[in-house]
């Protein structure tokens, strides 16, 4: 045991292995008794691969680069594909990321075959959430079109694809099932009988998170979509996802009691203050999905999540065993067998499939290894600190590990605040060797939940509303700080961070507080009113009206939350580029330059602000990287600028770290 000062602790875990482990398994299903999902390939441009698994185990990548399985509907994407066996062999259908378009593939018969058309216009043609319905010859999807160049020329349909081929270049040969009288659809969920569709719509300026409604619809023998009639949801109450039981009732997860709980034909079927849904960053997320035997597979908890199996009768629950304490929201079922996504503070996310005949839970993909010793990683404290107004902030805290080194007494650790995106999102408790890159040099993390977030019910999430960049701001403020009064961080040696929204109340926390000693800004939100007003992309361009306000008159939408003689000075009271003066901190500004939801405008305006001001920062932006950086030599540039970057302000000795120049 040697001891060295905090942040000088050599680590095994270094950028580049931290990067090779970033994201996740996602999007779970099956192709006749196979599973198969999306995987992350960071060293392979950040593209996302297509894997299965045999029957014998063996794992292998269907399809090979530069193929990437990613959709861009409403840029966060959702669901890329779907599967099924004919005549033996997998037949899949999925998104390409290069050109948006719908493919075909069968094992053994050659390369992926387009099924869609491109278009010029715009963002041109995307889509999500397929479904085969091979009795009908098509594939059933979520269609989103751009109708002009601006982000929001854009409608969003239920539309049909021949799987023939026939609409490869023919746009009038897609069908169209609905118009496009709703802004935001999901894809719809077919009935057992075939005879009914249910899915998903919300408009401006509502988030999917504010409020919903349910459509259903029948379905005539040619597959022509009746009229549709909505059955639940509203402007006030969020559904989240909707689907069948075998015995042909709807199922569908609403917070109209505050918390997202499972619903069957408007009953609930397990009322409790947990969350059996969340918010619908992307389509074709599921929280829950039905099982032949009428058990209902769900994701659920409080702040965190677990896999169980839901007798709808009784209301109980019984969990999946093992070591995971975390659970994506995909399920796919198949028979008795129910297949997810888990991970935990000590691994990393998991393909784990679950017996529901024998209650036998193992992970059958993407297995967790542990690179470096386990000891190594941080050992995480689960936390509820008092926000200023009195109110519960919930925490993760990371404190400084490492197996082979102690700091000399006298001296708490250096802290770094980690703010997540969305902001209507949480961070979950597992396995991050980004994190763990820090705590193991001697750097302490604190991921705050802070109001707003989901996960704890909706009057939490409601926090936030009108007050992002004041709630946000204090109550990371109130967990660094409170960790500083009980001697657990140094209290000259904080620091804050995060992306996308997260990078949004880093930079506000920067401009509007003394709390921290710098800062590490990732593709930010930093005008409010340039965002708002044209800068981002439809699916968030009035996010802001319930965040902060409705926009000042040259804006667009319409007051419904505040009055107008009160709202319009918000827009630029709480943007960091309107305050870039009282930026004193050194900072580190990160950007992807093809981001289309923070865009690098903003970055530049800030910077603007901040000419001849003399205060220490670097701006880094990568070509080739969106929002949301993918591959591993951005990562690696990112984690090691950033470790430098608090090595000069906290005066730290990392050894092996390039050092990040700092303009003035």
């Amino acid at each position: 045991m040697r001891t060295l000062a905090y942040g000088s602790w050599p680590s095994p875990i270094d950028a580049a292995l931290a990067a090779a482990h970033d994201g996740r398994p996602e999007y779970v299903g099956f192709v006749g008794d196979e599973a198969w999902w999306t995987e992350p390939r960071p060293t392979e441009g950040g593209r996302r691969t297509l894997v299965r698994r045999r029957a014998d185990g063996v794992e292998e990548s269907v399809l090979a680069a530069p193929w990437n399985v990613r959709s861009r509907v409403v840029e966060y994407g959702g669901q890329p594909w779907a599967g099924t066996v004919v005549d033996g062999r997998p037949l899949v259908v999925f998104v390409d990321f290069a050109d948006q378009r719908l493919y075909r593939y069968e094992e053994g018969g050659g390369e992926p075959r387009p099924l869609t058309p491109l278009s010029s216009v715009g963002g041109g043609l995307r889509w999500v959430e397929p479904q085969l319905r091979l009795e009908l010859g098509e594939v059933w999807c979520v269609l989103e079109e751009f109708t002009g160049e601006g982000p929001t020329d854009v409608r969003r349909v239920l539309a049909a694809v021949p799987l023939d081929g026939s609409a490869a270049e023919d746009r009038d040969a897609v069908r169209e099932l609905t118009d496009d009288r709703h802004r935001f659809v999901t894809g719809a969920r077919i009935s057992p009988d075939g005879r009914r569709a249910a899915w998903v719509a919300w408009d401006h300026p509502r988030m999917p998170w504010d409020g919903t409604e349910l459509l259903v619809a029948d379905v005539g023998a040619d597959g022509a979509l009746g009229g549709p009639r909505t059955v639940a949801g509203g402007p006030e109450e969020s559904i989240a996802q909707v689907d069948w039981a075998a015995d042909g009732r709807l199922l569908y997860v609403s917070d109209r009691g505050g918390w997202w709980n499972l619903y069957r034909e408007g009953e609930p079927l397990c009322p409790r203050e947990e969350e059996f849904g969340g918010p619908l960053w992307k389509l074709g997320l599921r929280w829950f999905a039905p099982l032949e035997t009428g058990l209902v597979a769900v994701v659920h908890g409080r702040g965190s999540t677990a896999l169980g199996i839901l007798d709808p009768e009784t209301g109980e629950i019984v969990d999946a065993a093992g070591p995971w304490t975390e659970f994506a929201p995909t399920l796919a079922v198949s028979g008795e067998r129910v297949v997810s996504v888990g991970a935990s503070p000590r691994s990393a996310y998991e393909v784990v499939e679950l017996d529901t005949r024998t209650g036998r839970s193992r992970v059958i993909g993407a297995a967790h290894d542990d690179a470096v010793d386990p000891a190594y990683y941080p050992e995480p404290q689960i936390r509820t600190f008092t926000g200023p107004a009195g109110d519960d902030v919930h925490a993760h805290i990371y404190p400084p590990h490492n197996p082979g080194c102690v700091a000399p007494g006298g001296t708490p650790p250096p802290y770094v605040v980690w703010a997540h995106g969305g902001p209507t999102d949480r961070a979950p408790l597992v396995l991050d060797l980004a994190i763990a890159y820090f705590t193991s040099r001697g750097i302490g993390v604190a991921e705050v939940n802070y109001g707003g977030s989901s996960g704890y019910g909706r009057e939490y999430r409601n926090r936030l509303r009108e007050q992002w960049g004041v709630v946000d701001v204090e109550d990371c403020a109130a967990v660094g700080l409170a960790l500083a009064d009980e001697g657990t961080a140094d209290r000259d040696r904080l620091a804050i961070r995060g992306g996308s929204a997260g990078g949004w109340t880093t930079a506000a926390s920067l401009t509007t507080t003394d709390v921290y000693a710098c800062g590490t800004i990732l593709y930010p939100i930093l005008d409010l009113e340039g965002w708002g007003t044209g800068e981002t992309h439809d699916f968030e361009s009035r996010y802001l009206e319930t965040l902060v306000g409705p926009p000042p008159p040259s804006g667009r939408g319409a007051p419904h939350l505040a009055s107008l003689a009160e709202v319009p000075g918000r827009y630029a009271e709480r943007s960091p580029a309107a305050h870039a003066d009282r930026l004193t901190v050194p900072f580190l500004l990160l950007q992807g330059l093809d981001d289309v939801i923070c865009p690098p405008a903003q970055c530049e305006r800030f910077l603007a602000c901040m000419e001849g001001r003399r205060v220490p920062h670097a701006y880094i932006a990568f070509e080739g990287e969106g929002h949301g950086f993918r591959r591993s030599e951005t990562m690696i540039r990112v984690l090691e600028s950033e470790l430098s970057l608090y090595a000069q302000v906290f005066g730290l000795n990392p050894p092996g770290i390039p050092k990040l120049e700092l303009a003035k």
